[in-house]
């Protein structure tokens, strides 16, 4: 059967972007658009004919133009946003339409009138990058403009976009001179090898069949990410950074580097009834080359007893010598109820869902394991996470009794297995928003000594000695989970608060920079950051990523923080706020 030809051109394509949209058309829907809808009409189109451009894609606040020259896109970039400064004169400045733009040159794909493909959907990203009333521009576009245009462009480095796999090197232009070249994103050279043998564990293939058992081929993966994490003569990448490569067919040695670790496993799972086979393979990242392969086919009843297979095949492979605790907590795994082991991994999967909703529906599933197996320590865990997290969103009318219910569940997972590091970190983050700090402290280091490499242990860890005032020593154990677990945003969060507090503005910046890649929705990152720019004089950008805070979250309140946040020293938060003060915010 012949296949229908896609048809690809070379092209430079410009996407435009209003700053502050949803804040305009909140104040007025209908003066905004008639505005907006007069810029278009006005200033864009007749500068877009001008320098021989076609409009191909409007979104409401947006707009995408295809240029067949680098040079010709440029100037009319600059030409746009220099019309739209004049026509910004008489207006007040909280009405003004500023835009941001972006311009990539690269090869894109024809449909009809619309085209697509990395060329549009990187212009977009740089879009996001360039200043309010500026223009970013990416490499491919500055190598055919430099020299040829009147503009100069400020080298701003490597960034990380969503959903681009490589970095891209952006230039940027500012109305005002100013640009953001000091705050590049560095993208991080990859990881060096860790002395201990290290392994990633990708998410294993759904081979059951049915698409709808594919939690359950997670939660194999998972489990085993978990077992194989406890063992202290390892370095484990964690879950959430092996998962960034679920749904792909990455070739191994990419895995390897990027994560930097030398050994990969993958598998598969097929589940018929109640039993289950499971296929897994390691591959020494370094050269591609498989080291063994081993197929285990059982009831699920026996599902810890297959993990502590896999997890003792790979520890004699990697000849690892189990510590005499370790090999002690290894001892007579016990069976499982299948039904139970089935809630407990859907529950695992409905909680990433992060909602009210998600809330519950987890929650019923772990009260009916309980009611299965009342002697699982794992599902108290999780009723202790769900509660907690309950209460920080206030999800399902959250008080702050919930607190003390997510101790009590974490206390009884530790009471019926004290060897069960989720139960330690539970208790740990529940203790530590009751301002117990070196109660807490004592329980994140027990979860650390359990699982020694569990992100978790040390995020929650890192977060006692930032709110005890110790940040040098949050920011080492900050540093350390975001290694295990480069894919986990809190971290890089968290890091960015912790150098913030010290004053190490430019890393802080940094890293908060790089969470936003991750979470390009935060409000507290945002805020954080508008606290920084405060404080090192920026204010300009203070403001924007002040009001940026707001128009993610309406209802945030730097009040509220000041409540809930432990902090030993209630004055830390105030001298990070003191930088919206400076650049004449008012909270």
């Amino acid at each position: 059967m012949a296949t229908e030809h896609i048809r690809r051109r070379l092209a430079a394509i410009l996407a435009a972007d209003v700053v502050g949209y949803s804040r305009l058309m909140e104040r007025d829907e209908t003066a905004t658009h008639t505005a907006l809808t007069a810029r278009w009409k006005e200033v864009l189109d007749p500068l877009v004919e001008q320098h021989q451009g076609r409009v191909f894609k409007r979104t409401g606040d947006g707009v995408f133009v295809e240029f067949g020259s680098a040079v010709n896109a440029v100037e009319c970039a600059a030409a746009l946003q220099g019309a739209m400064d004049a026509a910004n004169e008489d207006m007040p400045e909280d009405r003004a339409i500023v835009l941001r733009v972006g311009v990539n040159l690269g090869d894109i794909m024809v449909d009809d009138s619309d085209l697509f493909g990395d060329g549009v959907n990187i212009a977009a990203r740089l879009e996001m990058l360039a200043d309010p009333g500026g223009v970013a521009i990416s490499d491919s576009v500055y190598q055919h403009v430099h020299g040829r245009v009147g503009i100069d462009f400020v080298d701003s480095g490597l960034h990380e976009v969503k959903n681009i796999e490589r970095p891209v090197h952006i230039w940027t232009w500012s109305p005002n001179g100013r640009t953001e070249a000091t705050a590049r994103i560095v993208v991080e050279a990859p990881p060096p090898l860790p002395a201990k043998p290290s392994i990633a564990v990708l998410p294993f293939d759904n081979m059951s069949g049915d698409p709808e058992q594919g939690y359950f081929a997670d939660g194999i993966t998972e489990d085993i990410i978990t077992d194989l994490s406890k063992v202290s003569g390892l370095f484990v990448i964690a879950r959430n950074s092996s998962f960034a490569y679920k749904g792909q067919a990455p070739d191994i040695r990419k895995v390897s580097r990027e994560l930097g670790v030398r050994y990969v496993l993958e598998g598969s799972v097929r589940r018929a009834a109640n039993r289950i086979r499971i296929n897994a393979q390691m591959i020494d990242g370094t050269t591609g080359g498989h080291l063994w392969a081993e197929r285990y086919d059982r009831g699920i009843e026996d599902i810890f007893a297959v993990q502590d297979e896999v997890t003792r095949t790979i520890v004699s492979a990697l000849k690892v010598t189990l510590t005499p605790s370790e090999e002690t907590r290894r001892e007579g795994r016990a069976k499982v109820d299948p039904e139970a082991y089935d809630l407990l991994v859907r529950s695992r999967e409905t909680m990433l869902q992060l909602s009210a909703q998600a809330s519950r529906e987890a929650r019923g599933m772990l009260e009916r394991v309980v009611a299965i197996d009342p002697n699982l320590a794992a599902a108290y865990a999780r009723l202790s996470i769900i509660t907690f997290a309950e209460y920080v969103n206030q999800w399902n009318e959250a008080t702050p009794e919930n607190l003390t219910q997510a101790m009590q569940l974490a206390h009884k997972a530790i009471e019926l297995d004290d060897t069960e590091p989720q139960a330690h970190i539970s208790l740990a983050i529940a203790l530590t928003w009751m301002r117990r700090l070196e109660e807490a402290e004592s329980s994140a280091e027990r979860a650390v000594a359990l699982d020694p490499n569990s992100g978790d242990a040390y995020t929650s860890l890192g977060n006692i000695r930032d709110f005890q005032g110790r940040h040098e020593d949050a920011v080492a154990l900050y540093t350390r989970a975001h290694r295990l677990d480069p894919q986990f945003d809190m971290s890089l969060h968290f890091l960015g608060r912790a150098l913030l507090t010290l004053g190490r503005f430019d890393e802080a910046e940094i890293a908060f920079r790089r969470r936003l890649t991750l979470a390009p929705r935060s409000d507290m990152t945002r805020f954080y950051l508008a606290c920084l720019y405060g404080r090192t004089g920026r204010h300009e950008e203070a403001r924007r990523y002040w009001q940026e805070t707001l128009e993610v979250n309406p209802n945030f309140s730097v009040g509220h923080l000041k409540q809930i946040l432990p902090y030993r020293d209630p004055d830390t938060l105030d001298r990070l706020v003191e930088g919206l003060r400076e650049a004449g915010i008012s909270v």
